[in-house]
């Protein structure tokens, strides 16, 4: 992990601090920006969410979906926990928590917006920081490449859909336009353009290519702490006011990510896939690809809402808590192996 994916946990406090600070010095800077949108599109936003995006998605090989009959079992797992369990699992959790049991502390006129915030970010696989945390787990690459690319193909389809039937389902409005806006503008544009450009840069051969990734990688962390910045600018207020939101929001999201990659995990073992595959399996069932959540929460609710706000405290909580989720499947591989061991001994 390079320096700023390592401490980003580090930046985004210092992005909510320095946020806060001048939305509460020059907030007129900040209204204006907030006004610069065409078709509920925020234009700064919109173009430092595709400085964020397009150079992960450059290394996401559509190819490699031919790797997926390899590991069928493990794929099966990957598929229904990122689509059938995930989701569905955090609007509960949403349900219980922010409508329920935490809505005595949390401004009532953002409950909805809360919950909203949750699903797009359950409704997002990770694309990305995956290959991180499977590099760290010793897992297969040609796995982790080939889910990544089949999780990204079924996005293109399925988040629009699924995000409105779990807000259907939680009783919150979403005009169905600007949702499938926000999925051509941030998941079918920057995949076609990523794919093109990195059909561009192979072609000059793979060093070249490596070296373009290690050049425009910080773009994305720098062009998500600038969004950070806007985003907490903006709400500022609110967290002044109640502080103890953003722990409140954290909680559905740690229970979540340690159910989804302890189900995920469990699962691969269950049906006696390698160790090396149940780790990206596992992960990528319990990291989001948040910086498309972070771009609809606005696109949909604004800088200001409880949607907004909820997508970043996870990306506050990402890298530690799933440093954490490595460890423990790292430090168990022998649980593991001698579970997959007996099962193919009966």
């Amino acid at each position: 992990m390079n320096v700023f994916e390592r401490y980003l946990t580090v930046w985004v406090f210092l992005c909510i601090v320095v946020g806060i600070g001048l939305g509460q010095m020059s907030p007129e800077v900040f209204q204006a920006i907030g006004r610069m949108e065409v078709a509920k599109v925020n234009l700064p936003v919109g173009l430092l969410i595709w400085v964020m995006i397009i150079p992960m998605l450059l290394k996401v090989d559509f190819g490699a979906l031919g790797e997926v009959r390899k590991h069928v079992k493990g794929i099966g797992v990957t598929l229904f926990v990122n689509w059938l369990v995930k989701p569905f699992s955090m609007a509960i959790l949403g349900w219980l928590f922010i409508r329920h049991w935490f809505a005595p502390y949390l401004p009532p006129d953002q409950i909805d917006s809360y919950i909203a915030g949750l699903i797009l970010l359950a409704a997002a696989p990770c694309t990305a920081m995956v290959f991180v945390w499977s590099r760290l787990t010793g897992g297969d690459p040609l796995f982790t490449l080939s889910q990544v690319a089949l999780n990204d193909s079924i996005m293109v389809i399925a988040f629009a859909p699924l995000v409105a039937f779990l807000l259907g389902l939680s009783a919150i409005t979403v005009p169905w336009d600007t949702l499938l806006t926000s999925v051509v503008l941030y998941i079918v544009i920057p995949v076609l353009l990523a794919q093109w450009l990195r059909r561009m840069l192979l072609a000059k051969g793979n060093a070249a290519f490596e070296a373009t990734l290690a050049k425009i990688g910080p773009w994305s962390i720098t062009a998500l702490l600038a969004t950070l910045v806007l985003l907490f600018a903006f709400q500022g207020e609110a967290i002044l006011r109640q502080p103890l939101v953003i722990a409140l929001l954290a909680v559905p999201i740690l229970i979540q990510v340690f159910f989804n990659s302890a189900l995920a995990y469990w699962l691969n073992r269950a049906v006696g896939e390698k160790h090396n595959i149940a780790c990206p399996s596992a992960l990528i069932g319990a990291s989001n690809f948040f910086e498309l959540a972070v771009a609809a929460a606005i696109s949909l609710f604004g800088f200001n809402s409880g949607a907004a706000l909820a997508t970043v405290v996870g990306v506050l909580i990402e890298v530690p808590v799933m440093l954490l989720v490595v460890h423990i499947v790292n430090n168990s591989k022998d649980w593991y192996e001698r579970g997959v061991t007996n099962q193919r001994s009966i």
